[in-house]
Formats: structure tokens, sequence, C-alpha cells
């Protein structure tokens, strides 16, 4: 229990500005955009600095207070939202920690606080003609601190991985109050346990990153866009392998959508076009990009479209031939989670499998769907280039909303019983949080549960930090 004088201290230790208990303030940071969870906590923490942070979180183990911690709020999984379960959390926010950003062109790195947003790392190291390459629709608001702690994805993983790939070191504040300063940008150090990665995707259960030194790479020069008509997924997925082929594996993106997520968005989003005359089944948006200026690219993707159109892989296509129409192609594929929610309730599964298995998994799944749940209507999209779809499923037209999210549970066994035959993940890239911890305890095989028990036990002794996410 949280009692006022525990709140009175934290609020001192906190600092001015730091800390508030004012219900208004709070609010926006209690809800996502979804609106599918709704927390509560007496108070919020806003520290500015390590310093401060460490105190106060070794204050809340003394006094088995619970944190959680949140970044951007930009999670759709629960994990960011206190009092979910009915505990008292303090809820823990670096929105604050914004005082140091710090690009080294020679090491080709980027040191931040844990506060910065994404866009803004990205624009960092755009000043020194260098690139972050991690790119995902919520970058304007998700944090340095949050993409850790999920290890975010995006569209371009494909090509420079997930946030793991690009975290370097991280600067992090323990359970029991010590830190941890393991920023750098070595490549390489086998000096012990990496603790750096250990931070990555554990959602804020082992502790909160303060400050990170993420990897950059040379800015792509030379980004050839393309929209490309298919008839299947098996169609995509082979041009997917003879792009990079073609290419010399300089695919940067490479998505799939379907017909019908294009009819959503440009039925509800206002200022879209879609790219083609005709409709068909299926299309690729794929971005193949050099970090030099140089016409042999060019010839590259021109012929790979050409031979793709004479084997039939291609049934029609467009490149984008300036910014704004790139632009314009990826506001279709950035605003299809904005536009199914003009239709009503939507299931949604961040899922993924082999990438060679992606067309049968749709085939399975898809069947699976339609015959236990009749007229819902399917929007599988997303990242085929690593495998990582999002598998949303709509209500059927003239359903009952509340009616149709009633079946949550029963969809989500049915897909992600599917995803684990197809030796998949029930989670690619928005974390467990509360909503997915009873189905990763069902589907994770028992020893890793148990390996996963005794870091947490080791390090949180307390249970203070995040203790509603992956534990049951």
């Amino acid at each position: 229990m949280i009692d006022q004088t525990h709140i009175d201290t934290l609020i001192r230790i906190a600092g001015p500005g730091c800390a508030t208990t004012d219900v208004k303030e709070i609010a926006p940071h209690l809800t996502e955009w979804r609106d599918k969870f709704e927390g509560k906590t007496p108070l919020m923490l806003m520290p500015a600095d390590t310093k401060t942070a460490a105190r106060l979180i070794g204050f809340c183990n003394e006094h088995h207070i619970a944190i959680v911690p949140q970044g951007g709020n930009t999670g759709l999984v629960g994990g960011g939202t206190p009092g979910l379960e009915g505990r008292q959390e303090v809820l823990f926010s670096t929105k604050r920690m914004r005082r140091h950003i710090e690009v080294d062109p020679d090491d080709l790195s980027l040191t931040a606080d844990a506060g910065f947003t994404v866009t803004e790392l990205q624009e960092a190291a755009s000043v020194y003609g260098l690139m972050f390459p991690l790119s995902l629709a919520s970058e304007g608001s998700c944090t340095a601190g949050g993409i850790i702690a999920t290890n975010a994805g995006g569209v371009h993983v494909v090509r420079y991985g997930t946030t793991r790939a690009l975290t370097l070191g991280v600067e992090a504040v323990l359970p029991n109050g010590d830190v941890i300063d393991e920023l750098s940008a070595l490549r390489k150090d086998n000096t012990g346990y990496n603790l750096t990665q250990l931070m990555v995707g554990t959602e804020g259960t082992l502790g909160i990153v303060t400050r990170a030194t993420f990897k950059l790479v040379p800015a792509e020069k030379q980004v050839h866009s393309c929209w490309i008509a298919v008839k299947s997924p098996s169609d995509a997925l082979s041009l997917l392998h003879s792009a990079q082929k073609a290419t010399g594996g300089r695919v940067s993106a490479f998505e799939l959508i379907p017909d019908f997520g294009l009819e959503l968005v440009l039925r509800h989003i206002p200022d879209t076009v879609s790219p083609l005359k005709t409709h068909y089944p299926w299309y690729v948006l794929t971005d193949i990009a050099s970090i030099n200026e140089d016409a042999s690219l060019e010839r590259q993707v021109n012929d790979w479209l050409e031979q793709g159109l004479e084997s039939g892989l291609i049934q029609d296509g467009a490149i984008a031939q300036s910014l704004a129409q790139r632009q314009a192609f990826w506001r279709l594929r950035e605003a299809m989670s904005e536009a199914q929610k003009h239709e009503g309730g939507s299931i949604k599964h961040d899922i993924a499998v082999p990438v060679s298995k992606v067309p049968a998994f749709l085939e399975v799944a898809c069947t699976a769907i339609t015959d236990t749940f009749p007229g819902a209507r399917l929007t599988p999209f997303g990242h085929l280039g690593d495998g990582n779809l999002h598998f949303n499923v709509m209500q059927p037209e003239d359903c009952d909303r509340a009616a149709f999210l009633s079946c949550w549970e029963e969809m989500n066994s049915l897909v992600h019983d599917i995803v684990a035959d197809f030796g998949g993940s029930i989670s690619a890239e928005h974390g467990i949080g509360t909503l997915k911890k009873a189905e990763l305890h069902r589907l994770k095989k028992q020893e890793n549960l148990n390996a996963m028990k005794a870091i947490k036990a080791a390090l949180d002794p307390n249970n203070i930090m995040n203790p509603g996410v992956f534990f049951l």
C-alpha cells in the first residue's frame, strides 16, 4: 500500500516539476490510442536525470512500492499502464530525460537520454549524413527508452535489424537503485555477461534504461520506392528473394498489403489515392536503397521489375517519381491501423513466423478464422521482409462491437496455436505487457519461463519493477 508519507517523500526526491498527483495531468498517460486499457495511479514520477531516478527507485524498492515505467505511451499491450490488475503502482515516466544527445560520426554512434523520440534520434544523425535506421509509425512519439524496453522493430528490420541489433550500450537503474553504465560504442566486448542486451525487450521488468548508445549507418542517398501488385503472398515472397538477388541485398523495406486494407485507407483517410488504376488481391511496398548516388541501382530495379512482369510475378506496378510520391505510397501503409478504427472492433495479432512460411501461415490462419468466425473481415499486413505480420481481424458488418470483442481470447488462442505450429512468435515487436502474458505461459516452454523467473528474482527480489508484465 502506498501511503501519503511515501508519496510526499517521492515528490521531494523527484524535485520541482518532476512529480505530480494531479489527476488531469496524469490522465493522458493512463490510456493508449486503441482505448483498450485504462489504468490508475496515485502518483506520476518524471525525473530528468539518472541520479534522481536511482534515488526514487531505491526508495521504492526499500518500501516495496511497485513501479510501471513508461516512455512515449505508444505501446499496445498494456505494458506501460499502471494499476490494470488492481495493484497500487507508481507511474515512472522518462519523458523529462532529454538533456543529452550526441552523435559521434567517427564511431557511427549516437548517445541519448531515454526521453528523446525516435524522430529526434533520426534528425540528430542526419546532420552528419548518417541514419538511425529504425523506422516505425509511432516514431514521432515513441522514445529511446521505450524502443529498448520493447525491442521495437518497424519497416527496416529486413536490412538493419531490430532495436536489439542497433543498441550498443545502455545506462540503466536496477530495481535496488544501483546504476549500471554500459554506455559504449564498442562493437566487440567479451568481458562477461552482456548486460545491455539483457535490458533489451524486458519491458522494464529488470530496470529502467536512462541513456543508450545506438549504432548509426551511412544515410541512404538513393531510394526507389515501388508499389507492386501481385496475385498472392507466395508471389510476393518470390519477389522478395528476386529483389535481394537483383540489387545485391539493398532491400531496406518490403511490406505486404491486402487490397481490403488499401480499400479501408482510401475510404477513411483523407487525401489518399491508389497508385494503380486497377485493384489486385495483394500489394507489395518496397524500398530499395543505396548509400551512393549512381545509376547502377536504378538499372537493377528497372531490370528486376521488367523480369517480374515478364514472369507473371508482377501484375502491375508504380515507381515513385518524387519524394512526395514516396511519402504518399508510405502513407497508405502507415494509415492502415488508423483506417481500421473507423470500421468498429478489431482483434489484432502481432505475430511472426519464418519468412519462408508466411504464405502457408496466411492460408491456414485465414481459413481457420473464416470457418470459426463467419463474416469476420481479415486485414493481415506487415513486414514480409522479416516475417512479422499484423494479423488483424475486424468485426463483421452490422455486428455489435462488444459482442465481437468478446471473442478476443478464443480468437487469440486459435491464431496463436497456428503461429506455434509454424514455429513462430505471438509477439513480434509490440511486447507481452499484461495483454499476452497468459498466452506466453500457455505456449512458452516451462524451462524457458523458469529461466526468466530466475533472472527476475535475482535482480528484482521485491518484484517492484513492472510486476504485472510477463509473469502470472
